[in-house]
């Protein structure tokens, strides 16, 4: 069962060596930026470890501030892709925004060159935006 951890001191170190390739490394914030840009917006950021069955097998970061919750830092490790589990993982992550944040809509933001992030979110119902920021277009997804 896929299911969102938080980050402790038992699963700190196992997070950093998660990694996702992509076609373009700058595609993918790694897991150590996001839990330093966790630190600083500690306020806001909502990480989490993915695990399924016990087993670690990604990341996520939210941002919930301002009535503005985003899935900011998505990654399913390497060898865990394929497999459907990034779907569940994200499906957890909407419903965790609008349980716990009663979030009535949710954004991703993606590089405007990652074709195949675009192609994901938008099996989840998210569509492109025209909000477009630092080269991220910021995929929506409205929730009833």
């Amino acid at each position: 069962m896929v299911e969102l951890r938080a980050i402790t001191e038992d699963n700190f170190q196992q997070c950093l060596s998660l990694h996702a390739s992509v076609q373009d490394t700058s595609f993918v914030d790694t897991v150590t930026y996001s839990l330093a840009e966790a630190w600083v917006y500690y306020r806001d950021a909502r990480p989490f470890a993915i695990y399924n069955d016990g087993v670690l097998i990604g990341f996520v970061s939210m941002y919930v501030g301002e009535e503005n919750c985003q899935i900011v830092n998505f990654l399913i490790d390497d060898a865990f892709q394929r497999k459907g589990f990034g779907t569940k993982a994200a499906k957890l992550c909407i419903d965790y925004l609008q349980s716990e944040f009663g979030a009535r809509r949710v954004s991703a933001p993606v590089k405007l060159e990652h074709a195949a992030a675009q192609k994901f979110w938008k099996r989840l119902g998210f569509s492109m935006s025209d909000t477009v920021e630092d080269g991220y277009v910021f995929m929506r997804k409205a929730l009833t």
